[in-house]
């Protein structure tokens, strides 16, 4: 669980306008020219180049790669200015913002891409850590997701219009890069409100992430389908109440694991969801699994793990609810990872999740 508190609520942005300029968006289809120069690594200012402050107090490196992107949008006016120094700009204002309004060390996200498809660093080491494809910096884009999670801001305003044909193509190119450098699979693009109560990254933006994801798997390979969830309320019982249960105790909730999602279990989702700035409505949907859900392996052991072993028993693989997750559980996993179509490296990430959720 993450320990900086992710700043991107309805029109968070509204503090950086200041001198930014008043512009309408266009939008276009990714033509020929455009799918080709989307499988080009796109060049990335760090901070030095655009004049960043140095953060208030060192950032922290994590010694493990992160295991999904989230977009973002800044809910910035839809500028006209496509120039470079507009982005250098636009960097410097969303640092002031995030150390001076939001008292945080530095930007809150990795990366951003400007509406002239300039693609800048916004946290210190960023950069660096990316391309060394190991480890990545702890950031402040997402409640929940700051340990996890790259955090990619693309400038502008997306509620009601697409973003330009140039930023996108370089959305795609930046996502593709990441995901090759960290081992990611273009499923595992997100965006900010999936995971948060928030607008974020706009309904248009929103709305593209299916075609992104697409378009990102053109040039990684692999499955592109995000995860499926399904939605549990008060009244509901079964094994995938008992896999919510456990995964709930796992974050530190005080619950049995008896398969009623009766008021203790209800309870139990609201301060998850209060937690993690998800909305907090009692219902286990999207929001609540994106956020209790992480990757589970062999030699975990815990809740999590046990949640895994139940859902692959009511699946028709039994396995020992032990709560380890040992060679005898990722053979179990494998053959129903193999079972499903999906890739079988044992590894029980969100789609494979999602699958034994039904």
């Amino acid at each position: 669980m993450t320990t900086v508190t992710g700043p991107n609520q309805p029109r968070r942005r509204t503090l950086l306008t200041g001198v930014l300029a008043l512009g309408a968006a266009t939008a276009l289809p990714l033509g020929a020219a455009g799918a080709a120069r989307a499988a080009a690594v796109p060049p990335i200012a760090d901070c030095g180049t655009w004049g960043a402050r140095p953060a208030s107090s060192p950032v922290r490196i994590l010694p493990t790669p992160p295991v999904k992107i989230i977009v973002h949008h800044t809910a910035t006016p839809n500028v006209t200015d496509l120039s470079r120094d507009q982005a250098f700009r636009l960097a410097r204002s969303m640092q002031n913002w995030a150390m001076d309004e939001r008292h945080w060390i530095d930007t809150g996200q990795h990366f951003t891409v400007s509406r002239g498809a300039h693609v800048v660093e916004g946290r210190h080491s960023s950069l660096a850590e990316l391309q060394g494809g190991a480890r990545t910096v702890e950031s402040a884009h997402c409640t929940g997701q700051n340990t996890v999670a790259i955090g990619i801001e693309n400038e502008g305003d997306y509620t009601s219009v697409d973003p330009r044909t140039e930023q996108y193509a370089t959305l795609v190119e930046l996502c593709a890069h990441i995901c090759r450098q960290y081992g990611l699979r273009a499923y595992q693009i997100y965006g900010h409100r999936d995971f948060n109560a928030t607008e974020c990254p706009g309904d248009r933006l929103y709305a593209l992430l299916p075609r992104l994801r697409r378009d990102v798997a053109a040039r990684i390979g692999g499955d592109p389908a995000a995860p499926v969830w399904p939605l549990l309320r008060n009244g509901d019982a079964g094994d995938r109440v008992r896999a919510l249960q456990h995964l709930l105790a796992g974050r530190g909730a005080a619950l049995d694991a008896d398969g009623s999602f009766g008021p203790a279990t209800e309870k139990a989702v609201r301060d998850f969801q209060t937690l993690v700035r998800a909305t907090a409505d009692g219902f286990a949907g999207n929001q609540t699994w994106h956020q209790l859900v992480a990757p589970v392996r062999q030699n975990d052991n815990g809740e999590a793990v046990e949640a895994v072993q139940l859902l692959l028993t009511a699946r028709g693989v039994p396995t020992a609810a032990d709560g380890v997750f040992g060679p005898g559980t990722r053979t179990a996993v494998t053959t129903f990872q193999s079972s499903a179509g999906l890739p079988a490296d044992g590894l029980v990430d969100a789609r494979t999740f999602g699958r034994l959720l039904g």
